[in-house]
């Protein structure tokens, strides 16, 4: 491989491939700003979050500094990930292109890549309040066991819930320095939605996963993934109106809500398992559902 190759789920027109220079393209590639859904997945729990500890209008400078973090943090833990995946992703045709598989950067300058991002992530964390703060240092745990998932249970979707979802807890304390119900219905709420679309995105892969001995909820529940999706699906739509109740949410929150949860049927109801790029779309699709809910967010506060 060489810096120009594309990764094979990276969009055709991408910017990195297009306009970065040569020599840091391998770095943006395993930070994954070509694939930048992953930090959309990220950030909008942040956001959601963010909004509802508002009393109005969310803090925008809050939303600009949860930004650079989800981007910095993504690009982190997907470094992590292909450290340690290094020999998987070698075996599996979408990934097999990914910089350090492929030999663009070593395992010594992934290594340096980490360290630097992880030392931004730490400078933001220590700018926000206490509880964010402690909040941030206790999902490291989390974090550093995801990518070993795959390798024991066929749920390591559970998992990445739990981490890219953390977001929901940060965020409202970042803003309020405190917890109470409501976040932590919606990040409860949120971890099946990841469990849902990260399934879909899973089928992807679920051939070479069978051949190497990887797992996945795909595998575990192949052709009966829409039927757990519905209720997946339906758990953080659950998890949506709890919030929006316990936070005093006004009328507008509940009916931008319904067409949020549209959208999640939409995406149930088109999906082809054995499409993998009808599967890569609706993957995708979930940043659209992310932006629906955060505008849900503001005018439950802002109308009514």
């Amino acid at each position: 491989m060489t810096e120009n190759a594309r990764i094979a789920d990276a969009a055709p027109a991408n910017w990195v491939d297009r306009y970065a220079p040569a020599f840091v393209r391998p770095y943006m590639k395993l930070a994954r700003l070509d694939r930048p859904i992953g930090t959309w997945l990220l950030l909008w729990p942040c956001w959601w979050s963010i909004a509802l500890a508002a009393d109005g209008m969310p803090d925008i400078g809050m939303m600009i500094l949860f930004g650079i973090g989800a981007v910095v943090m993504r690009g982190a833990g997907c470094t992590y990930n292909d450290i340690v995946d290094r020999d998987i992703d070698g075996m599996v045709e979408r990934t097999k292109l990914r910089p350090i598989p492929s030999g663009a950067v070593s395992l010594t300058q992934a290594f340096v890549f980490l360290g630097l991002q992880l030392l931004i992530g730490l400078v933001i964390l220590l700018s926000l309040t206490g509880t964010a703060i402690a909040l941030g240092f206790a999902s490291v745990f989390l974090i550093a066991i995801y990518p070993w998932m795959k390798r024991i249970t066929y749920w390591p979707q559970i998992v990445l819930g739990l981490v890219f979802n953390w977001g929901a807890l940060m965020g409202y304390a970042a803003v309020r320095d405190n917890l109470d119900a409501a976040p932590v219905l919606l990040y409860l709420g949120a971890i099946f939605w990841t469990i849902g679309y990260d399934t879909i995105y899973a089928h992807q892969d679920k051939d070479d996963d069978a051949l190497i001995g990887v797992k996945s909820s795909a595998l575990k529940l192949g052709s009966d993934t829409p039927k757990y999706l519905w209720r997946f699906y339906g758990a953080m739509m659950i998890g949506l109106c709890a919030t929006g109740l316990v936070s005093d949410m006004s009328a507008a929150y509940f009916v931008i809500v319904a067409g949020a949860g549209a959208h999640l049927a939409w995406q149930i109801l088109t999906l082809d398992i054995d499409d993998d790029a009808r599967c890569l779309t609706l993957f995708r699709s979930n940043r659209d559902f992310g932006l629906i809910v955060f505008v849900a967010m503001v005018a439950g506060r802002m109308i009514g």
